[in-house]
């Protein structure tokens, strides 16, 4: 692993990726299958599924700017460590919901109100430290290698997490499949014993930060941001449904496929990684989000098992070479801007969420006259969208 990068790599870096690491592995348990339960409480009623994201990415994204004034009573790393123990919460009402199987709307109504609560405070408390750690404790001669080995490991709980989740389901039932995900989650305490303090000072008053956002300067990056949150919501709510819905409710041969398919791209992650660091980024970022969009069109038309495995094979190998580039390009803007790396964060993380809060409105009105598989048009669409990320100076 060490030959792998160039010069000394930090401690920082070494406990931010192994907390992602168990982070990662606790939510590739979950996250294929959370939708298809949610799909399965609204009674396959779709639209619900999309109210509940949809909610709980502007609950997210409007107040994020006013929370992150709030880390600097609270300190990044303390921070982190509270989110982590709120996320696990998060988990704990699908738990408690799978576990009790209640038909009671108003039960029902109370835990999903609490989850969102729990997942905003989460993400309020999470996402800006964590991606300001990344931005500090990578360097800009391993940047593309170091997110590659994130996105490895990420690989790797993919492929074999939905194999093992579908195995419980198969056997067990949702609550089992909660309460492991639950003890994985809090294990990403343990690393974080060795992250080191990082002394940053959210400055810009609420308003501040929304002038910014809007900001001439800043247009084309938080457009690309907006896409990013766009096209991601589709994979993560519509596509695990989509399959779901075309393997007929079989929850082991969900996790199978989409297990196999991620084995096809692990071994290029960080092969490509290292490329990057070498080549032009941005050409990189323009010809993987094209090929990108070309596998979202292509997922329109799958009709089987083999067709999903075919398709997302080519659409997992074209994501490596998109995503690679654009998150070393998103944490090199976060780099250049000094002591206002928080800030930087915070605007991407809001340009995220309200892209993400856009798509699903697109969503809900594009399923009243079309099925579902049409809304990965949106997706290739905004995925073209994230050229727009450029290294501001």
């Amino acid at each position: 692993m060490f030959k792998y990068f160039t010069g000394r790599i930090s401690q920082g870096f070494f406990a931010i990726y192994s907390m992602r690491a168990l982070l990662r592995v606790s939510t590739a348990l979950i996250g294929l299958f959370l939708p298809i339960f949610l799909y399965e409480l609204f009674d396959f009623k779709l639209q619900y599924v999309i109210y509940y994201y949809l909610a709980g990415s502007l609950l997210y994204s409007l107040p994020i700017a006013w929370g992150a004034r709030h880390l600097n009573q609270i300190g990044l790393k303390r921070s982190i460590r509270v989110s982590v123990v709120l996320g696990a919460l998060y988990y704990v009402c699908f738990y408690v919901l799978g576990l009790a199987n209640s038909s009671n709307k108003i039960e029902i109504m109370a835990l999903l109100i609490l989850s969102l609560v729990f997942i905003t405070l989460h993400r309020i408390l999470h996402w800006v430290p964590v991606h300001t750690d990344i931005a500090k404790f990578t360097n800009k001669l391993n940047r593309a290698r170091q997110i590659s080995l994130m996105e490895v490991t990420a690989h790797i709980a993919h492929a074999t997490m939905p194999i093992v989740a579908g195995w419980i389901l198969l056997f067990y039932s949702y609550d089992i499949l909660f309460f492991i995900a639950i003890i994985l989650y809090l294990s990403s305490l343990i690393p974080l014993a060795h992250l080191p303090r990082t002394k940053e000072r959210f400055s810009w008053a609420y308003l501040e930060t929304w002038k910014e956002f809007f900001s001439k300067k800043r247009r084309k990056v938080v457009l690309a941001y907006l896409s990013d949150g766009a096209e991601a919501v589709v994979g993560l709510v519509i596509w695990p449904i989509f399959i779901w819905k075309l393997l007929h409710g079989n929850y082991f041969e969900v996790g199978v496929i989409s297990s196999a398919i991620v084995v096809v791209t692990i071994f290029l992650q960080l092969a490509i990684g290292k490329l990057i660091d070498k080549k032009n980024k941005k050409k990189m970022l323009k010809w993987g989000t094209a090929m990108y969009a070309v596998g979202w069109v292509i997922k329109i038309f799958i009709a089987s098992a083999f067709q999903i495995f075919v398709a997302s094979t080519f659409h997992s190998l074209m994501r490596v070479f998109s995503r690679t580039s654009f998150d070393a390009i998103t944490y090199e803007n976060a780099a250049s801007e000094g002591h206002y790396v928080d800030e930087y964060t915070v605007i991407h993380e809001m340009a995220i969420y309200l892209g993400k809060a856009l798509m699903l409105c697109l969503i809900l009105i594009l399923i009243k006259f079309f099925s579902i598989e049409w809304t990965f048009l949106l997706a290739a669409i905004a995925s073209l969208a994230m050229n727009f990320v450029s290294h501001e100076k």
